[in-house]
């Protein structure tokens, strides 16, 4: 029996981006395979090469700052340079953040120390908001000097004092939003509109670039380059990978700099590891939208409890309507289906939290009683995972930061964040109930 009308097979971009972040780019010029169930695992350090002339192409393609990323399948010489599971979670993360290119690297510090060595050079400037997750921090102070890069710290919130802030030879402007951890937005747009203003008047070299560290949204909650960001780098040990199994990085940006990010990994040698690029492609990006979705109906709740208990003197989370900046949040943090994601973060601060300008014990008599009692909440760092976890930043995760910074930029000694996973939100009430009462 004919069919009545010629049927027609679906591109790819006419599939939601649920689908996508679960099948993939099954159109991949990494690897000579379509539509996988699952894909393939690299697990060599090398690869055999068919002659000698095929080995230096491989070697030219991957060791230029003029590399761009290639249409054809690569030539795979060494793991460092690039392998193929890695390369397909590249596609698929430029593809989730609405970016152009991706490369990766084994750390979100990686990520964030070639983005910002490949945008500057000695003798630049760079202006960061004055709060920064701590390693940034530390990288910032520590190490980018020794390079010749400045680096200004100021309130990027602050128009005036930003201004003040930009000079001739500022190069990129670099922030998290939702600052870690704060939880306080940038308004990435309203910062975009900023940035092309000086640059009007500015060659092209000196264009100054923005770069957003997009960790605690991940691409499901929000995705800057489409609010004006150049650059979106994250960790993808957080949400991405949702099960705190394996550590990466990535950064999200124009076509341009590919050959540039790719030179510098090869180089400094931050190559993720194909097995860690495997389980994000497999297990990390296709539950996300599950996931995430899952978690922000939960950080709801346990926020809303928060904020009513008589010995809770502060919540801030993006989803409740006193959020300071409720109206950017629901502007800005969208999944790719419109709808308001406000995320699975949440900062909060219990009466009595400071005595004499310190942190009461209470603080930590009650993050020690949940480590012991609760079975719901676990005390340890990092964030995105399925298991809630809760730590105290000020002496934990932000203690690079010097004192009276960490206070000017509205981060309190009894502070504490907890990263809201999957269990039952009546089990994560109860537990946190109970360690109230005993403090």
């Amino acid at each position: 029996m004919k069919p009545s009308k010629m049927s027609r097979k679906k591109t790819k971009e006419e599939y939601r981006m649920r689908t996508h972040l679960i099948h993939g780019n099954f159109e991949s010029k990494k690897w000579e395979y379509s539509h996988h169930v699952n894909p393939p695992m690299s697990a060599s350090a090398m690869y055999r090469l068919s002659s000698t002339h095929r080995g230096s192409q491989g070697f030219f393609e991957f060791a230029s700052e003029c590399m761009q990323d290639t249409r054809h399948i690569p030539i795979y010489v060494y793991d460092r340079l690039d392998e193929p599971s890695r390369g397909m979670l590249e596609e698929n993360l430029a593809y989730a953040e609405g970016g152009e290119i991706c490369v990766t690297f084994s750390t979100g510090m990686a990520a964030i120390s070639a983005v910002v060595g490949v945008l500057g050079e000695a003798g630049d400037e760079i202006v960061a908001h004055q709060v920064t997750y701590g390693c940034t921090y530390s990288l910032f102070n520590n190490w980018l000097p020794r390079f010749g890069i400045k680096v200004v710290w100021t309130d990027i919130n602050n128009e005036e004092a930003l201004h003040k802030a930009i000079r001739d030879k500022t190069r990129v402007l670099y922030f998290e939003t939702p600052i870690n951890p704060t939880l306080t937005l940038v308004d990435i747009a309203a910062i975009r509109k900023i940035v092309d203003e000086i640059n009007s008047c500015r060659p092209e070299e000196k264009h100054i670039k923005i770069v957003v560290d997009n960790t605690f949204a991940t691409p499901y909650c929000q995705r800057p380059i489409e609010l004006g960001a150049d650059f979106s780098v994250q960790s993808l040990t957080k949400g991405i990978s949702g099960f705190g199994t394996d550590m990466g990085g990535a950064v999200i940006g124009p076509h341009d700099y590919y050959g540039r990010l790719m030179l510098f990994r090869k180089d400094f040698g931050g190559s993720l590891n194909p097995k860690s690029a495997w389980t994000f492609l497999v297990y990390g990006l296709p539950s996300l939208a599950t996931r995430f979705s899952n978690q922000i109906k939960t950080a709801h709740q346990v926020a809303k409890f928060l904020s009513e208990h008589p010995k809770i003197e502060k919540v801030v989370y993006p989803g409740l309507n006193d959020f300071p900046q409720f109206e950017l949040a629901k502007r800005q943090m969208i999944n790719s289906t419109g709808k308001f994601s406000p995320g699975n973060m949440i900062y909060f601060l219990p009466k009595d939290a400071e005595v004499d300008g310190k942190q009461s014990p209470k603080v930590e008599n009650f993050i020690d009683y949940l480590a012991d009692h609760a079975y719901s909440i676990t005390l340890a760092v990092s964030l995105g995972a399925i298991k809630t976890l809760i730590e105290n930043p000020y002496s934990m995760t932000h203690a690079a930061l010097p004192e009276d910074e960490k206070r000017k930029a509205g981060m309190e000694p009894g502070g504490i964040r907890l990263s809201v996973g999957l269990e039952d939100w009546h089990d994560i009430k109860e537990d946190l109930r109970d360690a109230l009462s005993h403090v």
